[in-house]
């Protein structure tokens, strides 16, 4: 249970869902953590979780101009950084006739945007070696109706896992990917279906899924754990895909 003694990690959207249990996961494997959000609710719940093992941060991943300043307090607080996972992510499904500009902007600003520019931000506080996994999603490999906003956002991050760690390799920082299926959290609440109609979108889902079920965050941070450690030390520009089989169908 020391896999990661000693480091001190950056988790985005890690008030809640998978960003939540990886904080879990990263502070039982002897981590020092920072978690951002943004919701009130979920900031507080976070704390009571985390306890004064984590830095809880309100924080917007979309406002690219911000994440200097968050680089800035992580420096103050951390000195340096070993460890990042950029989760924090939005997921609006919609067909392509719905879609306005505005909406479209503000999916990629949190799911592609802001974490480019973080990762930039944090480039001088981050250790050598050093970890950055990116959270990105099963939809950018399969064509599932009204997702395709959400999935090219996506599939951004996969392509930024992979011409990163070639840019940033030489500095001993390794950038690799989780592309996970479908997973029970808070996210699917946020969809802006009603119960009877979630629930029926749930079913659906689960019904593509080979695995029958769909994961559990555990399942995806304890993939996090490992390409943050330094059992991951030759692991360089990879996808991890967590999907219960679905991207196989």
């Amino acid at each position: 249970m020391d896999r990661l003694k000693g480091k001190r990690a950056l988790i985005t959207g890690g008030t809640s869902g998978i960003g939540l249990e990886t904080a879990r996961q990263f502070i039982a494997e002897g981590a020092r953590v920072a978690v951002t959000g943004t919701n009130p609710e979920t900031i507080e719940q976070a704390k009571k979780i985390l306890g004064d093992q984590a830095l809880v941060l309100r924080v917007d991943a979309g406002d690219s101009a911000g994440q200097a300043a968050l680089a800035k307090t992580l420096a103050d607080s951390f000195g340096q950084l070993d460890a990042v996972f950029l989760n924090a992510g939005v997921a609006q499904l919609a067909p392509i006739e719905q879609w306005d500009e505005a909406a479209w902007d503000r999916t990629f600003s949190i799911n592609l945007k802001g974490p480019f520019f973080l990762v930039q931000a944090l480039l001088p506080i981050l250790a050598n070696p050093a970890s950055i996994v990116l959270n990105t999603s099963i939809n950018a490999r399969i064509g599932m109706p009204n997702s395709s906003v959400y999935a090219a956002s996506k599939a951004g991050l996969i392509s930024m896992a992979r011409t990163l760690s070639g840019e940033l390799i030489g500095r001993g920082i390794r950038v690799n990917a989780v592309s996970p299926g479908p997973v029970s959290t808070p996210l699917y609440g946020k969809l802006g279906f009603e119960q009877a109609e979630l629930e029926k979108v749930a079913s659906s889902i689960r019904a593509q899924v080979p695995a029958g079920r769909f994961g559990e965050p555990s399942e995806i941070a304890k993939a996090v754990v490992f390409l943050a450690s330094d059992e991951a030390s030759f692991t360089v520009g990879s996808e991890l895909v967590i999907d219960g089989g679905m991207s196989n169908l």
